[in-house]
This record gives C-alpha cells, sequence and structure tokens, in this order.
C-alpha cells in the first residue's frame, strides 16, 4: 500500500480489485523497465469515463509513438483507466487511480524503473504520485498545476515539463512554479515551452509526440538527453534556469538505442 498526500493510506489493499485502474498496451515476458501514460480529464465530474474519450484518445499519438520507439526493448507501455471523469476536489479521484495502477503494475513485473507520462489533470496525477517507489521520471505535459499541490516526494526524480504558451485551460505560469519549487525541493527538472501551441496539442503535434518519446526514452536509458535537457537537470536547487527552455522543432529521425535500462 501507498500513501496519498500524507494523509490516507491507499493503493491495491483499499478494495480497489473491482475497478481495473492498469490497462496494459505491451507487457513483455521479462519487462526491464515501464511507462505509464495517464490523460487528460475535468475538474469536477463523478460519471464514469467511455471506454473512448476524447481525453484517451489525444493520448492514442504518443502511446503509438512510444511503442515503436520502444519495440523490442523489454519496456512494457501501459494506460491509467480512471473511475470517474473528474478530480473531484480533495478526493484527487485521479491520482487514486494512478497510484492504483503503480501498485498494479509493481506486483506484476516486480520494482523496475517506471517514467509516468501525463497530460492535463493526467499530468497532475503523476505528479502528484511522483513519489511511488516505482517511479524514476516523469514528462508533465501541459499538466494541471495548482499552487498547493506538494512537490517534497519528487526528491531525487526526473521531472521533465513541456507547456503551450497559447494554453488558457491550465496555466503555464503555474506550471513554471510548479517547476521551479520541485527543484528546490529535490527534483532534477527541466522546462519547455511549446511555442505556438495551445492545451489541445493540436498545434504543432509531431513535436509533441517526438519531444515525448525522445525525453521518455532517455528517461528509460535507451539514449542520451538532449544536451540543453542534461544541462537543466544538473542545475543546482536554487537556480532559475532552464524552466521555459523553447522547444525545438523535433528532427524525424529516431535516436539510436543504446541498450536496456540497469
Amino acid at each position: 500500500m501507498t500513501e496519498l498526500d500524507g494523509a490516507e493510506v491507499i493503493g491495491s489493499g483499499t478494495g480497489a480489485a473491482a475497478h481495473e485502474a492498469l490497462h496494459w498496451r505491451v507487457r513483455p515476458a521479462a519487462a526491464r523497465a515501464a511507462v505509464l501514460v495517464l490523460h487528460g480529464g475535468e475538474e469536477h465530474n463523478l460519471a464514469r469515463p467511455r471506454p473512448l474519450n476524447l481525453p484517451l484518445l489525444r493520448m492514442h499519438g504518443f502511446l503509438r509513438a512510444l511503442t515503436r520507439a520502444t519495440a523490442g526493448t523489454d519496456i512494457a507501455l501501459g494506460t491509467v483507466r480512471y473511475r470517474h471523469r473528474g478530480w473531484n476536489g480533495a478526493r484527487a479521484d485521479a491520482a487514486r487511480d494512478a497510484l492504483t495502477a503503480l501498485d498494479e503494475l509493481a506486483a506484476t513485473l516486480g520494482p523496475v524503473p517506471t517514467v509516468l507520462v501525463g497530460h492535463s489533470m493526467g499530468g497532475r496525477a503523476a505528479l502528484r504520485v511522483g513519489g511511488h517507489p516505482a517511479v524514476t521520471g516523469l514528462v508533465a505535459l501541459a499538466p494541471w498545476c495548482p499552487a498547493e499541490d506538494p512537490c517534497d516526494h519528487l526528491a531525487g526524480r526526473d521531472l521533465l515539463l513541456l507547456h503551450g504558451d497559447r494554453d488558457t485551460v491550465t496555466a503555464p505560469a503555474d506550471t513554471r512554479a510548479f517547476a521551479a519549487r520541485s527543484r528546490a525541493a529535490g527534483a532534477r527538472v527541466c522546462g519547455y515551452t511549446v511555442t505556438g501551441s495551445g492545451h489541445a496539442m493540436l498545434q504543432r503535434i509531431p513535436d509533441w509526440h517526438r519531444a515525448t518519446t525522445r525525453l521518455t526514452t532517455a528517461l528509460l536509458g535507451l539514449h542520451p538527453f538532449p544536451a540543453e535537457t542534461a544541462s537543466a537537470l544538473a542545475l543546482p536547487p536554487t537556480s532559475s534556469e532552464a524552466l521555459t527552455l523553447p522547444l525545438p522543432r523535433q528532427p524525424r529521425t529516431a535516436p539510436t538505442i543504446q541498450g536496456a535500462p540497469d
């Protein structure tokens, strides 16, 4: 069992078996690492999501790119299934489901290093549960980052954040503030601004997909980070640099896979 927000012990031991929070897309016989993708949602909504919904469909391009990039590397790939469409205030339903999925993943695969990729509400959920023992890195896409959300639990993790400068749904300024607080708390942080793109990531779609895939596979240790990312992750906790790096146009050619994670 794992703790959320230091308040209530929840996870695979709370009777959540009726809801399968983890949906596998790729599950090797002996996985060396894993990626868990979390889609967006709503601020308040207790209705059950439909099997095919727009926030989930928005992540299919990322899932396809990640599946291609990790083929043959013994990397497991899964998604989180939510019980409710919304975050729902103090209930933090999406985070609870993410935590259950991580517990299920660890129980199935063992203690493999796991990278979380989340968009919007899914980004908030990923950041909230990023202190789970399995999590080594996170990629948050246009995340929802309220000022009251904690970040101390992200110490020792690699945190990569991408946010469009035309986003009117979740505030880029909130993401920058969360990035700075997380670095001060001991996370290794790099922040990117996707110039010309909004919350739905409809502008510069190839750059979103390629950058997320490159950064995720670098977090998995399959190839080096881009130079600017590596430099940002090495900055001291007091630095305010490299939290709004302009995301460059991403090359079509995928980086060469150098090996599997340790």
